[in-house]
């Protein structure tokens, strides 16, 4: 969850504070050799084929950023915290990517346009999702599609957004949107889960 203020917190998490921490969860770092490939092979399939210009929003520490890159990709990442930002770009040092401090929300990209908009557990916390998804939309080129990567986590007070409901908010936004689910792949996230976390792919 990334909220504009004038320091980078969300969800009583102050985000430059946790940066340096950030990238010893096993899906954050992507630093055990089993996690960061099952990662990459779930990438491959939701990016073009083809390098192409990807829009990471709530970028981080860059993990999803590199992987990107590493596939053939130009990146430009957002993220609202400026720690987080200069531990991507430090990661990312010498590759083909750009990273902003902005919100999620709203990235100051200015009339840049790009072939994917890819996001990870940051939609479900902002406060008004269908707007977010608009403007988003209006970032990728034609034939260009949104990379969602969400879920609902916690059993006493769940939050998060659950896939019906974002595949609800994307219809009359896109032509196509597949979900897959990733609670099962215990790859992605060094280990078993066992609440709902999903990735939706879809092409405008």
């Amino acid at each position: 969850m990334r909220k504009k203020s004038d320091e980078a917190t969300s969800a009583g998490v102050d985000w430059d504070a946790a940066a340096p921490a950030f990238d010893e969860e096993p899906d954050h770092g992507l630093r055990d050799p089993e996690v960061r490939a099952a990662w990459a092979r779930r990438l491959r399939t939701w990016l073009p084929e083809r390098g192409g210009d990807v829009l990471d929003l709530g970028c981080g520490t860059g993990s999803l950023s590199l992987l990107a890159a590493e596939q053939g990709h130009r990146v430009t990442g957002v993220d609202l915290s400026r720690p987080m930002i200069d531990l991507a770009r430090a990661k990312l040092a010498g590759r083909d990517a750009v990273f902003l401090l902005g919100d999620a929300a709203a990235p100051p990209v200015g009339e840049q346009r790009f072939d994917t908009v890819l996001v990870r557990h940051v939609l479900w916390a902002l406060p008004d999702p269908a707007r977010a998804l608009r403007h988003w939309r209006d970032l990728l080129r034609p034939g260009g599609r949104l990379v969602l990567v969400e879920g609902v986590w916690g059993t006493v007070a769940p939050v998060g957004i659950p896939a019906d409901r974002l595949t609800a908010l994307l219809a009359p936004l896109t032509e196509h949107a597949r979900v897959e689910r990733l609670s099962q792949d215990a790859g992605l996230w060094g280990g078993a889960v066992d609440d709902e976390r999903y990735a939706v792919v879809a092409t405008v």
